[in-house]
Formats: C-alpha cells, sequence, structure tokens
C-alpha cells in the first residue's frame, strides 16, 4: 500500500465522538446525576458551615467568619490547580476514569469531613475534596467530546442545568438536614449520595478509548497551513479562558456585600439571612430556565453569536441591580442576570472543542474549568475591594463594565476565526 494510500486509511478511522455515538446520551444522563448530586454535597454545608467551624473549637466571631470563609473557598482553589491536569489526564487514559477517581476521591473525602477534629483538618480536607474531586468538570469534558458537535450546546447546556440545580438544591438539603442527622451525619450522607453517582459512573457509563489511535489519526489530518491555524486559536482559546473566568465572576462579585446590601433595602434583621440567601439563588434559578436552551441556540445560529449577546445582557442586567428599592426586585434582577450568563458555558465548552483538535479536547476543557474557578475565588475579592473603597453600588458598575468588554474581546476573537 502507498503513502498516500495509508493515510487515507488513517484519515478514515473512526474519531472519539463517532466511537461514542451510541454511549453519549445515557452518558450524558448519568453525568448530570454524578454533578448534581456531588454538587449539593459541596454546597450544602453553607447554611451549618460556621455552626460547624465553632463546634470544632473556634470561639469568636470574627474567627468564626475568617474560617468559614477559608474552608468554603479551599475546595474551589484546589479544583482551579488541578483541573488542567485532569483534563490532560482525560486525553491520555479516557474520560470515565477520571469520573471514577473524582467520585470515590469525593464520597471518602466527604465522609473524612465529619470526622474533622479541628478546623485545620476541615480546612485541609475541603482542598483536597478540590484538588481530588471535580466530578463535574470531568463530565464536561466527556460529554463536550462525547456528544455530536451539532448536539454540543445542548448536551452541555443540559450538564450546565444539572450542575446549577445542584448548587441552588445543595443549601437547601443542607438547611434542615442536620436537624435530623446531626452535622456530622449530613457529611456521611454527602459521601453517600457521591458514592451512589460513583456506582452509577462504574457501571453505566460506556466508553470507546484509544488515545494512539486517535493521536495517530489526527498526524494524518493536520495540514500545510497548521502553524497558522494554531497561531488564530491561540487568540481565540485566551478570549475563551477570560470569558469563562467572567462567568463566575459576575455571579460571585456581590456576595461579600449581597447582606450588606439587602440590608440597607429596609429589610428586618430576623429575617435578613433567609432573604439573602434566596436573592443568591435567584441567578442560579435563571440559569436553570435558559441553560439548555441557549446551549441548543448556540448549536443553530453559532457560539460566538450567543457569547456576545449574553455577555451584553449580562452587563445590561448588572446595571438596574444598583437602583433597586426593595429585595424583590434585586431577586427578579438576579434571575434575568441568570438567565442570560446561562447561555456561556454551553458555548465556551462547544467552542473549545473547534479550536483544537480531539486529542487536545480534555486538556482545553480543564483549562476553561480552572479559570472558571479562578472566578469564583476572584469575584469575590473583587467584589469586596470595590464594595469598600468605591461602595457598594460601584460594584454593580463595574462588574457591568467588565462584561461589556469582554463582549468587545468576544467579538474580536470572533473575527480571528474569519
Amino acid at each position: 500500500m502507498s503513502t498516500l494510500d495509508t493515510s487515507s486509511a488513517d484519515t478514515a478511522v473512526p474519531g472519539y465522538a463517532e466511537r461514542n455515538a451510541p454511549y453519549w446520551r445515557r452518558n450524558l444522563v448519568v453525568c448530570v446525576f454524578g454533578s448534581f448530586t456531588t454538587l449539593v454535597s459541596l454546597s450544602m454545608l453553607l447554611p451549618f458551615l460556621p455552626l460547624y467551624v465553632r463546634q470544632l473549637g473556634v470561639s469568636s466571631q470574627a474567627a468564626v467568619i475568617q474560617w468559614s470563609g477559608i474552608a468554603f473557598s479551599a475546595t474551589f482553589l484546589g479544583t482551579a490547580a488541578t483541573a488542567p491536569i485532569w483534563g490532560r489526564l482525560a486525553d491520555r487514559f479516557g474520560r470515565k476514569p477520571m469520573l471514577v477517581r473524582a467520585a470515590i476521591g469525593m464520597a471518602i473525602v466527604m465522609s473524612l469531613i465529619g470526622v474533622a477534629h479541628n478546623v485545620y483538618e476541615l480546612v485541609a480536607l475541603r482542598l483536597v475534596a478540590g484538588l481530588v474531586g471535580g466530578y463535574a468538570s470531568a463530565s464536561t469534558v466527556m460529554v463536550g467530546t462525547q456528544a455530536p458537535r451539532e448536539r454540543a450546546g445542548w448536551a452541555l447546556g443540559i450538564l450546565s442545568t444539572g450542575a446549577l440545580a445542584g448548587n441552588l438544591v445543595g443549601p437547601l438539603v443542607g438547611g434542615f438536614l442536620p436537624g435530623w442527622i446531626g452535622i456530622r451525619g449530613t457529611f456521611f450522607a454527602g459521601g453517600a449520595m457521591i458514592a451512589v453517582a460513583a456506582l452509577a459512573t462504574i457501571f453505566v457509563v460506556k466508553e470507546d478509548f484509544n488515545a494512539q489511535r486517535d493521536a495517530k489519526r489526527h498526524v494524518h489530518r493536520a495540514s500545510a497551513s497548521s502553524s497558522a491555524v494554531r497561531r488564530a486559536n491561540a487568540g481565540v482559546v485566551a478570549a475563551l479562558l477570560v470569558t469563562a473566568m467572567m462567568v463566575l465572576l459576575a455571579n460571585m462579585s456581590i456576595e461579600p456585600i449581597i447582606t450588606v446590601y439587602i440590608s440597607s433595602l429596609h429589610v428586618d434583621a430576623a429575617h435578613l439571612a433567609r432573604v439573602a440567601g434566596a436573592v443568591m439563588a435567584c441567578s442560579a434559578l435563571g440559569s436553570m430556565l435558559t441553560a439548555a436552551r441557549l446551549g441548543s441556540l448556540a448549536d443553530r445560529i453559532g457560539s460566538w453569536r450567543v457569547i456576545i449577546g449574553c455577555l451584553l445582557l449580562t452587563g445590561l442586567a448588572m446595571i438596574p441591580q444598583a437602583f433597586v428599592t426593595h429585595w424583590w426586585q434585586l431577586g427578579g434582577l438576579r434571575v434575568v442576570m441568570g438567565m442570560t450568563l446561562a447561555g456561556l458555558l454551553p458555548s465556551i465548552g462547544k467552542l473549545a472543542r473547534h479550536s483544537v483538535d480531539e486529542s487536545s479536547t480534555g486538556r482545553l476543557l480543564g483549562w476553561l474549568q480552572s479559570a472558571q474557578f479562578s472566578g469564583q475565588v476572584i469575584g469575590p475579592l473583587i467584589g469586596g475591594l470595590i464594595g469598600v473603597h468605591l461602595g457598594l453600588h460601584a460594584v454593580f458598575f463595574a462588574t457591568g463594565a467588565l462584561l461589556v468588554a469582554c463582549a468587545g474581546l468576544a467579538q474580536w476573537a470572533r473575527k480571528q476565526e474569519h
């Protein structure tokens, strides 16, 4: 057989997405369930975290607040640090092993948190949960690479809906479960939920993975102009990373000031925490309503159009939040903001799949997850600094301006692809 014939035969070998076409819908269902349960378990400690910190021997109010913030952020710092590594390993060893690793690791660590002896162990275990976990991140890699290109936006939107639902339901579960089984028992229940997801992943998820075959296939598909394509893609990938960070930065920038801001809207002190929690949940509720629809829209009209439109609309939705006079007005605007934010992550994931070859998609999606969690850490820091030095209303103006600027960056990146 000639060299040309060999090249044609290798190119004709089915790619990863084609080989996994029979499995992607079933895998999507398991990934949605697993992302939901793991994020319920991680977020359900929000209502009682200060109580647990106090139970672990921290006495002063200031120290309780400080350690609660450190313990909560530790998981996201861990995930941001290791998501690119797990994405790269997913390209080498397969997507399913990363899901199984994340589920088993999180089930064990979540249970261990329930037997922590002091606040240092709590923080360390929360950090380890981020380092070894990341089921939702691994799910994004699997769904983003297995779903057909024309359905990828919709599939990632459905997955995003499951993750958002977990973040929404988690604090609600954490509000009543400790009253029934105790705080430590709640962590054991969370570990058990993740263990169920681990079993579903092991026995239900199917994957046809062959790293050597895919790498060989893509070597033969490389063209003489590949270096120019890579140079163009570098700018596109950078824009995608910045946009992924902005998703959670925009959502989280108000978190440090939201309770103080709501208290200025004449909310009774006895109901302040409850109202603040409801307003915080409003953005997730809005995103759940539109994530799948906007992902499907990206499949039809193009991801860049959806990204630019969502960034502009979210930026505009930030401004009226600075002028509300009642808490329910803020809640309504946060729902609208969540509805427009929801189109970003599915569209970004779909574009990431087109920006690099199949053998590197997991690595890029891992970096996108890292950028996203970095936004979750940076957002509250920026919001707190602006709120202290420029006033509460300035947080909304600054975040809106950043979103509009990011829309300009996305428009530039869109032109680089043409």
